[in-house]
Order: structure tokens, then C-alpha cells, then sequence
């Protein structure tokens, strides 16, 4: 499928594995300009170096960025410009008690899941009204809506990034520019299989976790990154231009509402 993506400027913040990185691809792969992006210098050169393999793609580049620090994000809003689409990726998870979880450590979840997307967009978006086009995503979760008892600090974030991205869908009024957020559910991405105890086969982890941690779900199995970087790739083109506002959900059935 052409999703009209061609020659498109794409930035992706942490997209050097998981979501990210099959986004990217798929992107490359539609004959766009991909700038990906890590948090070190080390993380990228071997995504970058994986990716012109994947693709076959020249127009594949990165820039590393920590975005728990503000002075790296100045350098890489710099450095980027403007951007045709912006995909607000970076993220980090962490199962932590509720009682356990310190001052500290809701702050840097604010700062990295919560901040990134706000300050790429208030960079960016403004050349993207110059231009009179532009798309913006945040890549939020299932547990924006279901919120984990395991993890409340990370279904916070991802809650707030769907109130950010409906406000700046209304302020695209009369605009060729859309912003959405994509819902992603359980993922089998290098994070998630960090996670599976080395006594457990994969399978019995799989089966186990749908049956205690997410019994809701109808698809009862771990996303491939594939199949929500496909969704990603569509809400990044021209194709989805009646598509505003939105919380784009594939998360497998999760979410037990109409």
C-alpha cells in the first residue's frame, strides 16, 4: 500500500528498538526521510546500521538524545528544524509499588513519557502551521485507560498524553495538520522479554500473564511491534486526513468498553 509518505521528513523519539523501531522501518520503507533517535550516541549508530540493512533506505539518519535532560533537548529541537511528522515515542515503564514509588521517581516518568512529547511539539508544531501540513503522534497505552495497579506513575503518563494530544488537535482548526494518539496494548518488544523469568518458556509466559495480568483481552497473545507500527505508518500519512483528535486503540481487545 502507498501510504503517500514518500520524501516525508519523519522524526521518531526512542526508536531504536520495540514500537519505535518497527515504525521507523515501516516508514523507511515507504521511501520517507526517517531521523531516529536514542539516548546514546552507541544505541543509534547500531539501530541506523540495522536499518539501512532492513530498508535498503539513504535517507535513514539519527540523532542521540537523553530526554531526561533539557540541554539535549534543545541540541536535538536544533538540530531537527522542522519535520513533516512527528511520532512522540520515548518512554520508559517500570513495575513499582504504589507505596514504594518516591517523589523522584514520578518526576522523571513526568519529565521523559509526559515532557518530551510537549516540548518536541511546541518546537515543532508551529513550522508544521507555516507549512500548512503536518502530523503528530503520541504513542500512548492501553493503561491510559486501564490504569495498572503495578505501574500507576506509567498509566499517569500515558493518560496525560492523551489529554495533550485531543488539546493540540483543537488548535488544528481549518489546518492540513492532524495530531492522534495510538493505544498500544501488551507488545513483545526486547523490554517486555526482559521480563520473562529464565525457569519460563515463552509460550507458559504468554499464557500466564493473559490469564492473571490482562484477562480482558481477546487476542490473548503479545502484539508483534509490526502490527502497531502499521497503525503508526497509516495515522503518519496523507490517507488519514479525517482523522483528528483520535485515540486509535491496538491493544488486542483490552479495553472492555464500546
Amino acid at each position: 500500500m502507498d501510504y503517500q509518505l514518500k520524501d516525508k521528513k519523519v522524526f521518531i523519539s526512542g526508536s531504536t528498538k520495540g514500537i519505535g523501531y518497527a515504525a521507523a522501518k515501516t516508514i523507511a520503507l515507504e521511501g520517507a526521510e526517517v531521523i531516529i533517535n536514542g539516548s546514546s550516541q552507541d544505541s543509534v549508530n547500531t539501530s541506523l546500521e540495522n536499518l539501512r540493512k532492513d530498508t535498503d533506505s539513504k535517507k535513514i539518519s539519527g540523532i542521540a538524545c537523553d530526554f531526561s535532560k533539557t540541554e539535549e533537548i534543545d541540541a536535538l529541537i536544533t538540530q531537527l528544524g522542522s519535520v513533516d511528522v512527528l511520532i512522540n515515542n520515548v518512554g520508559i515503564f517500570a513495575n513499582k509499588d504504589f507505596f514504594d514509588t518516591t517523589d523522584e521517581d514520578w518526576q522523571q516518568f513526568y519529565d521523559i513519557n509526559v515532557m518530551s512529547g510537549v516540548r518536541l511539539s511546541r518546537a515543532l508544531m508551529p513550522k508544521m502551521k507555516e507549512k500548512g501540513w503536518g502530523r503528530i503522534i503520541f504513542i500512548s497505552s492501553e493503561s491510559a485507560l486501564n490504569i495498572p495497579v503495578e505501574m500507576v506513575h506509567y498509566g499517569m503518563t500515558k493518560t496525560a498524553m492523551l489529554a495533550i494530544s485531543r488539546g493540540l488537535a483543537e488548535m488544528t482548526t481549518g489546518t492540513g495538520i492532524t495530531v492522534n494518539s495510538v493505544l498500544p496494548g501488551p507488545t513483545r518488544t526486547e523490554g517486555l522479554e526482559k521480563d520473562v523469568p529464565e525457569d519460563q518458556d515463552f509460550e507458559n509466559f504468554q499464557k500466564e500473564f493473559f490469564k492473571n495480568d490482562r484477562p480482558t483481552s481477546i487476542l490473548k497473545r503479545f502484539a508483534d511491534p509490526q502490527e502497531v507500527a502499521n497503525m503508526i505508518a497509516y495515522v503518519a500519512s496523507p490517507l488519514s486526513s479525517a482523522t483528528n483528535g483520535a485515540k486509535l486503540k491496538v491493544e488486542g481487545g483490552v479495553v472492555k468498553y464500546i
